[in-house]
């Protein structure tokens, strides 16, 4: 997404982009067929990814797109067949071919959850009060066949992925371990830092989830959009920093005078077109959900997008 996703740098994949369709080979035991989506919001577009041989797990089947689908089956060798359907989350660049996939090869849908499963208090909170949109679209009818908890493992003839629950991006987001190599979803991407829109997404979730993706020190990680990361704790730490940035910066134009998140959006990002701001505020509110809880702001009348924030004055 421009303006709030956008990283400093232009990097060199942005200019080659991949063509769709096109099964190609990352590592042995690994395919990837790109989904005929591309936008601002999903890069060249979605990466489908094929582990294994023989009995084959799909990672992410992608948008609604027979032409993709018959991409996906294309790719398979003579004698293979699809056995797993596995899904990061519920977003509709990533999930709704996963049913009409299934219903041609017989394999059952696996995923952390519904579009409703891993969201935290707060944010079922902000859902019951009528918050929604302002991300990447809800694949709001995503039901999975098998669901999935954190540390699990999947196991096919030849490979085994375990689970990791990665919400931040989205509630029932989940990123897949292979061996030193892991697939993160729209968790962790090389190209744009990832979209943290409430109630969907939660940016405390997003922090304790980079923590716990560097702790496990891969050596590759293979996003949801874009090209592999060849460093994936140089990326994690550039993740990490420019959240608590934003932070900093939504915390001293507080102390400057109180403001909703759309006026400090327009007071941040500066350069940001007019049209762009809603989504730039909430990724602006994602970080003041997080301040109320940690209790470093007040919000009047009460925490939603439209409140007014105020910083709470620490004693000294």
């Amino acid at each position: 997404m421009p303006g709030p996703r956008r990283r400093p740098e232009v990097s060199e994949e942005t200019l080659q982009r991949p063509p769709a369709g096109r099964v190609e080979r990352l590592a042995p035991g690994l395919r990837r067929v790109i989904a005929p989506n591309p936008s601002p919001m999903t890069h060249w577009g979605t990466n489908s990814y094929i582990v294994g041989e023989g009995d084959v797990a799909v990672i992410d089947p992608g948008p609604a797109d027979p032409a993709h689908m018959r991409a996906l089956l294309a790719a398979l060798k003579k004698g293979e067949r699809v056995s797993h359907i596995i899904v990061t989350h519920a977003h509709l660049d990533h999930s709704p071919l996963a049913r009409p996939l299934a219903e041609a090869t017989g394999a059952p849908v696996i995923a952390f959850g519904d579009a409703r499963a891993g969201r935290s208090a707060v944010m079922e909170r902000l859902a019951r009060a009528g918050l929604a949109g302002g991300g990447e679209g809800v694949d709001s009818a995503f039901a999975p066949d098998v669901v999935v908890a954190d540390g699990e493992r999947i196991a096919g003839a030849g490979w085994e992925l375990e689970v990791i629950h990665t919400p931040g991006h989205f509630g029932n987001h989940l990123s897949l371990a292979w061996g030193e190599a892991v697939f993160t979803g729209d968790h962790v991407m090389g190209w744009a830092s990832s979209l943290v829109s409430p109630p969907d997404g939660d940016l405390a979730q997003f922090m304790e989830s980079c923590a716990r993706l560097a702790a496990r020190k891969a050596r590759i990680f293979y996003p949801g959009h874009g090209a592999p990361i060849s460093d994936p704790a140089a990326r994690l730490d550039w993740l990490i920093a420019h959240r608590r940035s934003r932070g900093r910066q939504i915390a001293e134009a507080l102390a400057e005078a109180p403001d909703t998140a759309l006026g400090l959006a327009r007071r941040i990002y500066s350069d940001v077109p007019e049209a762009l701001l809603p989504a730039a505020s909430r990724n602006v509110f994602a970080h003041l959900v997080e301040m109320f809880q940690k209790n470093e702001v007040e919000a009047e009348p009460d925490l939603s997008p439209g409140a007014r924030f105020r910083l709470i004055a620490r004693q000294r």
